[in-house]
């Protein structure tokens, strides 16, 4: 099941709106994603999360 709980980034207050009602910016859900010890795609969502944790100009350094 999809779940509906939502957490905004910035002010970090739970909702269920795609826009967080107290600061405005759009919000994430709140469920960690799923692990499995055989997961092929797990190196995807480590880079994915270091990307989205460092910004979108970290892979330009050097």
């Amino acid at each position: 099941m999809h779940s509906l709980i939502r957490k905004c980034r910035i002010c970090n207050a739970y909702t269920m709106k795609e826009v967080c009602p107290v600061c405005g910016q759009r919000t994430d859900v709140a469920l960690p994603p799923k692990y499995s010890p055989v997961d092929r795609f797990q190196r995807f969502r480590i880079n994915s999360g270091e990307e989205h944790k460092h910004g979108e100009n970290s892979n330009q350094s050097v």
